[in-house]
């Protein structure tokens, strides 16, 4: 299944809107449009509500996204993560170098 990949600019906040499953096939897609965006002092948030699905693959493309904005000193935030995909990251650890908020409007607050 394809991803889609929609990014756009709110008051100084790139919000990146994915929507389908973040698996092998996708992941570099995502990391290839995505990375860009971890500039000096960036802030970044990825809305995750239209991803059912996300596999080892899209947890590394995270982690590395988590990695580029902290080095150049940015923030980034995760936005309406399922469950299940809040359940598997809890369980790996990665939670626990997240922001994480339930609304769009919760996760821009954040970034202010």
């Amino acid at each position: 299944m394809a991803i889609e990949i929609d990014i756009k600019t709110v008051e100084e906040i790139e919000v990146v809107e994915l929507s389908g499953d973040v698996d092998a096939s996708t992941a570099p897609d995502v990391q290839k449009q995505v990375l860009p965006l971890a500039k000096p002092g960036s802030k970044i948030l990825m809305d995750m509500t239209q991803v059912p699905y996300m596999s080892s693959a899209g947890l590394r493309m995270l982690l590395s996204m988590y990695r580029q904005t902290q080095a150049k000193e940015g923030k980034l935030v995760l936005v309406g993560l399922s469950e299940e995909l809040q359940d598997t990251m809890s369980v790996t650890g990665f939670l626990d170098f997240f922001t994480t908020c339930e609304k769009r409007e919760d996760g821009i607050a954040a970034l202010k």
